[in-house]
């Protein structure tokens, strides 16, 4: 059977990009607008009977003299309602009527992911929501922030382009802010996992910006190139940096020829506007279809703690991950069934990155009936209560037709480190 899109979006308050996976392709491509241009307007427009979207509905506020619907994600998020002719619409309904119309080309989509410049709680509920709308399923619609989706584009790289840090220079038409991408040192894994990060570093006004657009001042360009020269020179300061990226409009006119020469001393430079959708489109397909391990992204959104239950897979036991490292604990949550043998409790170790422990917890099986081994069925329900508080049901569900659910039901609430701002202290 023929595997549906793979699809990443890129969202923020003014422009929506959108890159794709699909059976033919072994690299995500970016949808054009025009020729080169892939930004599309995050604009919706009423027209007539039917709502557009992006250029079109510029073009229709303009004409047709269309109401026309702009700041969508914050609109969703404030649950906002917003006036379009002589009728009112809330804000989640208009952005994913916008994102339908932009998907609308693709017709199966076997994973999304979204990718926005910040976490939040809201607009990830809000988006997984608008997935399943577009008819995938809630467990292969992803959202995370840009940050993440710079690693997942790293991630896909050839090696040497990540072999020590990585940097990402991000510029509009007055400011550049800088990002790096480092390993972490963790003293966990046995070698197994590598743990990345990215670290915004630096960040500056550049005024004179403001007059090279739209029109280049070769004065003024000259004054802002100078600066951002000295501001690359002060973020690479005692850093062994194997590739750099710039992304923003503000790197759109060439006015920055002696900054070029130092990112490009004794290191590879690159430069395009679609790294953040082709980042959740990689991100998308490595969760959803190709399930490669790779390095584990943290973040101060994301747990350094990690809780394993020893299970047999295909005639092998491991301590198997119910809940890894690198996961937002909203999105923790999971249901899955193991088959016990003969014994007295289960297991499970709590290991943290923080204090580079390990806890060991068992938990008491009292109560449960006896019976051949393989043919107790238990259902392992695991919910975050908060972001410190994870408890784990454990119940009986019978097996089939041969014996009955017991009625045996325990719990297991465990205590992690949460969110304190300790994540900075790894290094």
């Amino acid at each position: 059977m023929k595997r549906g899109h793979v699809i990443g979006v890129e969202l923020n308050e003014k422009i929506c990009q959108i890159s794709f996976y699909d059976d033919m392709q072994r690299e995500p491509h970016t949808m054009e607008v025009n020729a080169d241009n892939y930004q599309i307007p995050l604009l919706i427009a009423r027209k007539g009977n039917s709502w557009v979207c992006g250029k079109e509905a510029q073009k229709a506020a303009v004409v047709a003299n269309s109401a026309c619907a702009s700041d969508l994600l914050a609109c969703a998020k404030s649950h906002e309602l917003v006036q379009i002719g002589d009728k009112m619409y809330e804000g989640i309904w208009l952005l994913s009527m916008f994102i339908q119309l932009v998907l609308k080309r693709f017709k199966r989509i076997e994973a999304i992911a979204f990718t926005i410049p910040a976490m939040d709680v809201d607009i990830v509920q809000i988006l997984k929501s608008i997935g399943q709308k577009l008819g995938v399923s809630r467990e292969h619609v992803y959202v995370q922030d840009y940050k993440e989706s710079f690693c997942y584009y790293m991630f896909y790289q050839p090696k040497e382009l990540w072999q020590y840090e990585a940097a990402l220079f991000y510029c509009d038409r007055c400011k550049v802010k800088a990002y790096m991408l480092r390993k972490l040192k963790t003293g966990f894994g046995k070698g197994r996992d590598t743990f990345v990060t990215v670290d915004e570093v630096a960040g500056a006004e550049l005024k004179e910006l403001e007059e090279v657009y739209p029109v280049l001042n070769v004065d003024k360009a000259k004054v802002a190139d100078e600066r951002f020269k000295e501001f690359i020179q002060s973020v690479f300061e005692k850093k062994l940096i194997s590739s750099v990226f710039l992304t923003g409009e503000g790197f759109e006119n060439n006015w920055y020829p002696n900054s070029r020469r130092t990112l490009c001393n004794g290191r590879r430079a690159f430069q395009g506007n679609n790294l953040y959708s082709k980042g959740a489109c990689y991100a998308a397909y490595n969760k959803a279809v190709e399930h490669l391990d790779g390095p584990v992204y943290l973040d101060e959104t994301k747990m350094t703690e990690q809780i394993c239950l020893k299970l047999r897979v295909k005639g092998v036991d491991e301590w198997h991950p119910i809940v890894s490292w690198g996961t937002r604990w909203y999105e923790g949550d999971r249901q899955f069934e193991i088959l016990l043998e003969d014994t007295e409790d289960i297991e499970i170790h709590v290991e943290s990155l923080m204090n580079r422990d390990m806890e060991v917890m068992k938990i008491p099986l009292e109560g449960l009936p006896k019976r051949g081994n393989y043919t107790l069925r238990l259902q392992v329900s695991v919910i975050f209560i908060d972001e410190k508080t994870c408890r784990i049901t454990w119940k009986d569900v019978g097996f089939g037709a041969f014996f009955e659910p017991s009625g045996f039901q325990t719990e297991t609430v465990i205590h992690l480190g949460g969110n304190n701002g300790q994540f900075n202290s790894l290094s």
